[in-house]
């Protein structure tokens, strides 16, 4: 047994020795950040909240960033917690602007399902420029209600 921990740590350890890591303080964690919440009444006098929050953490080089996510759901009756569930995690989003530099980034999202989203879930606009040259560009991304997102970029002009 202990001879296949050894080969699963040395097959393991090859893998993250392959992939290339960015130094730490390329990433910078948006500044935006938003959480919210929502109450539910289920059958039996049970409620049931739900509370999402959304963040981003954007490589400062390369300008690919991750949008985050994190959610918390509570049930409870009238005398105690029955069950809570939360989960997370971060997925990759492409580069918004082609070539390397340094980059600042910001995020904000909608809320979750109201008069603001009218094809689901709502959307993020993302915020990026060049620290080095005056250039920046606002990206609008929301959920099509038919499976794939539409995002568009739009780089703003200096008069």
């Amino acid at each position: 047994m202990n001879h296949v921990m050894k080969i699963c740590l040395g097959v393991a350890l090859s893998f993250v020795t392959q992939v290339p890591f960015a130094h730490a303080d390329d990433f910078k964690l948006s500044n935006n950040q938003r959480i919210s919440c929502s109450r539910g009444l289920s059958p039996g006098k049970l409620n049931t909240a739900t509370c999402k929050s959304y963040a981003y953490l954007f490589n400062v080089k390369t300008s690919e960033y991750f949008r985050c996510s994190v959610s918390l759901a509570l049930t409870r009756d009238n005398k105690e917690v029955i069950n809570v569930q939360s989960e997370g995690g971060c997925i990759k989003k492409p580069r918004i602007f082609e070539t390397d530099s340094t980059y600042a980034f910001d995020a904000t999202e909608t809320e979750p399902p109201n008069t603001n989203s009218f094809f689901g879930p709502g959307g993020y606009a993302v915020w990026a420029s060049d620290t080095t040259a005056p250039k920046v560009r606002g990206c609008i991304i929301i959920s099509s209600g038919l499976g794939s997102d539409v995002s568009k970029c739009v780089d703003m002009t200096f008069n």
